[in-house]
């Protein structure tokens, strides 16, 4: 993955290859600089690559349109943000039924009631994002990037806002609801004991894959 003009380009990430299972639990770790957000960005379709492609279920990404992408990421993919993204004026309840408002469900409010209600916060659906705490609104997000049942859930730093006793709490979230789904997680992080937890485990150097298995870690 390159960016910049074609007479000084800058590589970001160099010549990656590997696969993921569905309902692998996968942890990118690395020093900041490594690639790990940009590769985030490349697998939620967010861009493309500047050569060789990324394939979902037999679905290149790169032959979509930019509508196309928006559809299948509506569809396949629950992110969850480190800063939320919760919009302020929208209760948790619509925050948590957003995904399936946008695809048109009749049913987007009660099954984003039940949403909540599976994350702790069924007595929370009319508060508003100010008017929770910071591990509330994680769960809040993890509602909506989980409610409509994405194939891949891509999570980018998800404790790295919360103290430790709630990030322990909102990563047990991640992982139980990841169990009732068996959807691919894929976490992008700097805490090594979310990261031991995966399944495998893709740590990034200068843009290159130096480590893809996670057997060593757990111990």
């Amino acid at each position: 993955m390159e960016y910049g003009q074609e007479d000084k380009p800058l590589r970001v990430l160099d010549n990656l290859n590997f696969t993921m299972h569905g309902g692998d639990t996968v942890a990118i770790v690395g020093p900041s600089g490594s690639g790990k957000t940009t590769l985030l960005q490349l697998l939620a379709a967010l861009e493309q690559p500047s050569s060789g492609y990324i394939e979902l279920d037999k679905q290149k990404l790169s032959t979509l349109s930019t509508d196309e992408l928006a559809d299948f990421r509506r569809d396949n993919m629950g992110i969850v943000f480190q800063s939320f993204h919760l919009i302020d004026s929208l209760s948790a309840l619509a925050n948590a039924a957003l995904p399936l408002d946008i695809a048109g469900h009749v049913d987007a409010l009660p099954r984003a009631k039940k949403m909540l209600e599976s994350v702790g916060l069924g007595h929370r659906v009319n508060h508003y994002p100010q008017q929770l705490s910071g591990g509330e609104q994680q769960r809040v997000a993890i509602a909506r990037a989980l409610v409509h049942q994405p194939r891949l859930i891509l999570a980018d730093e998800p404790t790295g806002n919360l103290d430790e006793n709630t990030g322990k709490m909102v990563a047990d979230l991640l992982f139980d609801l990841h169990a009732q789904s068996q959807a691919t997680l894929v976490i992008v992080t700097h805490d090594m004991r979310l990261a031991k937890r995966c399944k495998k485990l893709f740590c990034l150097e200068k843009g290159k894959l130096i480590v893809e298995e996670n057997r060593d870690l757990l111990v």
